[in-house]
């Protein structure tokens, strides 16, 4: 990124066309224009035209035929960006008290307005809480972030206990329904039946993995991430 860019806050298109490369390119693949464009809703041409400014402005790279990556410049600001979403996510359910299912799409519109000031004293005031509610780790104001390797609910093996850490966030009726069943992060959960052929897991939830019997269907059990019960 050059001086004059660097200088220059981002505009909000800008932010949340970097986020979006981040989580997509988290893995060993580049991200891909479809991908940019099915997860912003755009169609593929804009996203073409947007890389080109990205690139120009230094905070992407092109692989030919394959996609883009975040260059160091468009990692830090991606990163500032998500942890102003997640910050903001924090302070409306911990202190105004929003529900789960509805932080989501506030700190969307919020990240891109809220100075850098008013970010820091959301998270001295919360005594800087290092995951969201939804079990996203929350980068540091240095610009590190923890993201361990998880599997799916959907990839536990029967008989096994895991703990849910971190849920898929964008989807407000699918935090309801998972709130009811009681899969939060932190919540122990033993995997008690698979049906063959993809059919129903049926689970135990609970401290000790088995206190309630709960029924999900394998493509929501692949948005809840888990860890060993017992890791660190």
């Amino acid at each position: 990124m050059n001086a004059s860019s660097a200088s220059q806050p981002l505009s909000g298109p800008v932010e949340d066309y970097l986020k979006t490369i981040y989580g997509l390119e988290r893995g060993a693949q580049p991200a891909t224009t479809n991908e940019i464009a099915l997860r912003l809703a755009i169609s593929p041409a804009s996203v073409s035209g947007m890389m080109r400014r990205l690139a120009d402005q230094g905070l992407i790279t092109h692989e030919p035929y394959r996609g883009v990556r975040l260059t160091e410049d468009g990692r830090r600001a991606a990163l500032r960006t998500l942890r102003r979403h997640r910050i903001l996510e924090c302070y409306l359910t911990e202190v105004l008290g929003y529900p789960w299912d509805r932080v989501h799409d506030e700190a969307e519109q919020l990240e891109h307005a809220a100075s850098e000031e008013l970010i820091e004293r959301m998270a001295s005031a919360l005594g800087d809480p290092s995951h969201d509610p939804h079990g996203a780790p929350i980068p540091s104001r240095e610009g590190e972030v923890d993201e361990p390797t998880l599997r799916t609910l959907a990839d536990a093996a029967v008989g096994e206990q895991v703990r849910v850490r971190q849920v898929m966030d964008k989807d407000a009726e699918r935090l309801r329904y998972l709130a009811e069943l009681g899969i939060r992060p932190g919540a122990l959960v033993r995997i008690l039946e698979r049906a063959p052929f993809d059919g129903p897991i049926t689970l135990g939830v609970g401290r000790s993995g088995g206190g309630v019997t709960r029924v999900i269907g394998p493509a929501l059990a692949e948005q809840v991430f888990v860890e060993p019960f017992g890791a660190d």
